[in-house]
């Protein structure tokens, strides 16, 4: 499993209650968090087999940016 770092504008619950469902409803990702006390809203993804292309799309998909860092 490897796990994946983002810099993203998903900055309030209700940017989290928009995004949830789309992260929550791809099964190759195991467990993902953001933290919105970071400057930066760093989304943390674990993943078998997604890579971090795949992820921001699926990120854009719920209307946001994630950019690897």
């Amino acid at each position: 499993m490897k796990t994946l770092k983002f810099k993203s504008n998903i900055n309030c619950t209700g940017c989290l209650s928009k995004v949830s469902p789309v992260l929550n409803e791809e099964q190759s990702i195991k467990k993902w968090d953001v933290d919105l006390k970071h400057d930066d809203r760093i989304l943390t993804v674990e993943t078998d087999s997604l890579s971090s292309d795949e992820i921001k799309q699926t990120v854009q998909k719920a209307g946001f940016i994630a950019d690897e860092i």
